[in-house]
């Protein structure tokens, strides 16, 4: 049976279980990217209780969180291919609150590294089994906007860490826990992070109300049995003429969404003056909704090329996506804040857009198998390569090349431009190099 005689033929879920689940999942992204985020608001308190430097500071909320999370994937999407999804997120969730709970009673920078690492190993479980449940809970043709309404929890999460964590620590800070025997006396810090850790017990039970799907065998009208590593691997080399240049496109990409994020406050700051309050306000209210706007908009158009012309549609909107995404890449040149927010916004939509669409892509091209580890494998790319290119040789362009702190714009642009229209160029390539049936068939 061809894969789009068995998405034809294939019995979904009730769509409003569906949606449920997808909003359940939304709401664990917008919690995983709070407790990702929250330390970053909580700095100089917790410097001054455990005494300890801005150095190690970055080091917690870098090295403890982002590099354990993008190498924890690899084996949990693994997991999430062989053992049930849903268990796969409850440990995951439970594992991640715990170590946020932690953190909160943390009394040296040992003990608060090693709880973040666990932060990120209970994190890294979540996005894996995720896009592997709503690839079975919707067809083809509604796996964009599905996959995108989960994405956008975690663009929301990202926002919503200041203010949640700001609306928690004044809490804390006006004794409205202190009626609490276990929070009466603590700092006002160590009072969010663990009230921000048991929140994670709630969504854990909301979890429980969700329903495993039935695999979806890619070719076989079956549920899938779960592949031997070494043929989850042969499959990867099968597909490799298109999963090559496409994740490599898409982790040039986020050389693009680190750097601008990274440098773009300092590049208002340094060139206009503006004060830090103001920048954070404009940036922050840019990027939620370009990059919600971005979500919407590249999960539905990619859904509707799919329909017209199967996953090689998707990746044409992926490319046409990603080639306007130059007007970002353009920073350097812009001469005024609102020019520069102009390009920051345009960039965090189409870059959101564009990478809706390809992650929605990578699950039409791999089998159910492979779906887990292949979602792992694309964040492992895009933390290794867009947070140590795209934060990094900026700072080293303006400091060792330029030697002038106003021309990170500039240093910005001589980054962001060369990986952009390398990505281009690799996801055009991804596109022809889709097996010849792509074209025409629905993906399974």
């Amino acid at each position: 049976m061809s894969a789009a005689d068995l998405a034809q033929n294939h019995t979904w879920p009730n769509p409003v279980r569906a949606w449920f689940a997808a909003g359940v999942f939304a709401l664990a992204a917008v919690l995983s990217y709070t407790d990702r985020q929250i330390l970053s608001l909580l700095v100089d308190p917790i410097r001054a209780t455990l005494s300890i430097s801005d150095t190690q500071i970055s080091l917690v909320q870098g090295l403890a969180f982002a590099l354990i999370y993008s190498f924890a994937g690899l084996p949990l999407g693994r997991v999430a291919d062989i053992w049930p999804r849903r268990r796969t997120i409850l440990v995951g969730l439970l594992l991640w609150t715990l170590a946020t709970i932690a953190c909160g009673l943390s009394r040296s920078f040992g003990t608060l590294f090693a709880s973040r690492v666990f932060v990120g190993v209970g994190e890294a479980a979540l996005a894996p089994a995720v896009v592997s449940m709503l690839t079975d809970y919707f067809p083809p043709q509604r796996r964009g906007i599905a996959i995108g309404f989960f994405l956008m929890g975690m663009v929301i999460g990202g926002g919503a860490a200041l203010s949640i964590g700001g609306g928690l620590l004044q809490a804390a800070e006006n004794g409205v826990f202190a009626m609490l025997p276990l929070l009466a006396n603590m700092a006002p810090w160590r009072v969010t992070l663990v009230v921000l850790g048991l929140s994670g017990i709630a969504m854990a039970a909301l979890i429980l109300t969700v329903r495993e799907p039935r695999r979806l065998g890619h070719f076989s009208g079956e549920s899938s049995r779960s592949w031997p590593l070494r043929q989850v691997v042969a499959g990867f080399v099968e597909r490799r003429s298109v999963l090559l240049p496409l994740y490599a496109a898409m982790a040039l990409m986020s050389i693009g969404d680190f750097g601008l994020l990274s440098w773009t406050p300092t590049l208002l700051s340094r060139r206009f003056g503006m004060d830090p309050g103001h920048i954070g306000v404009q940036i922050g209210a840019v990027s939620i909704v370009s990059a919600v706007l971005g979500v919407a908009a590249g999960g539905l158009l990619a859904d509707r090329a799919v329909v017209r012309s199967g996953i090689r549609g998707r990746l044409a909107f992926t490319t046409i996506a990603a080639l306007f995404a130059a007007i970002g890449a353009a920073i350097g040149f812009a001469r005024t804040p609102d020019t520069i927010l102009f390009c920051f916004g345009a960039w965090t939509l189409l870059s959101t857009a564009n990478g809706v669409a390809a992650i929605v892509a990578v699950q039409d091209i791999v089998t159910t198998e492979m779906r887990g580890i292949s979602v792992a494998l694309n964040s492992f790319g895009n933390i290794l390569l867009g947070l140590g290119a795209g934060a990094t040789l900026p700072a080293l362009l303006t400091d060792y090349v330029f030697g002038d702190p106003k021309a990170v714009g500039l240093s910005l642009t001589v980054v962001v431009a060369p990986a952009w229209l390398i990505a281009v160029v690799l996801y055009w390539r991804a596109m022809r190099a889709v097996f010849p049936s792509a074209a025409e068939a629905q993906p399974a």
